[in-house]
């Protein structure tokens, strides 16, 4: 099946406990090769938080019925995002939404669900920037985030047992023909 005719779900708030379990299955299927990792098995807190947030917004892709892939995110407090401190003066327009985690199954990678699943997720935002966490040891996903219009603004690590990630932002909606169609 080919990534535009993929199912795509939308999902907030009050959805979490249905799709709670799906988020930690394919979480643990795209990252299957470094579940030993502490940080990574920490990932249903993770879910918990983010999920937790009365905007929190997500979208599923489905393939016959299976989720394959997920985004999600949820908008951050106006003043306190964690971008800020890489880039001075801020935007004018700077209301930001989080752009928390994106993952596809490893059998579906490679066939574009993970740019529609951005798309679908962004597309829709009405905040000005969307930020994101881009472990720094892979430089190919950077590199994919880029291509869709995302540029880096500095280094973090958000927690003592994180990776340190790149910050990287993008203002909404991306410009045409930045990858994110």
């Amino acid at each position: 099946m080919k990534a535009d005719e993929l199912d795509l779900r939308r999902y907030a708030h009050s959805d979490l406990p249905r799709i709670r379990q799906t988020l930690i299955d394919i979480h643990a299927d795209a990252y299957a090769d470094a579940m030993d990792d502490e940080f990574n098995q920490r990932f249903p807190w993770f879910v918990d938080h983010w999920g937790s947030a009365p905007a929190f917004s997500c979208v599923i892709a489905y393939e016959g019925g299976e989720a394959v892939g997920f985004a999600y995110g949820a908008p951050a407090a106006r003043h306190r995002e964690w971008w800020r401190e890489h880039l001075a003066p801020a935007p004018e327009r700077d209301r930001t939404f989080s752009f928390s985690e994106l993952a596809v199954r490893t059998k579906r990678r490679g066939a574009g669900i993970a740019e529609r699943l951005a798309h679908a997720l962004l597309g829709s935002r009405d905040e000005d920037l969307a930020v994101l966490l881009v472990d720094t040891a892979h430089p190919r996903v950077q590199a994919l985030y880029e291509s869709w219009g995302f540029r880096k603004v500095g280094e973090r690590r958000p927690f003592p047992d994180s990776p340190v990630c790149a910050v990287m932002l993008v203002e909404l909606p991306p410009e045409a023909g930045a990858g994110l169609r």
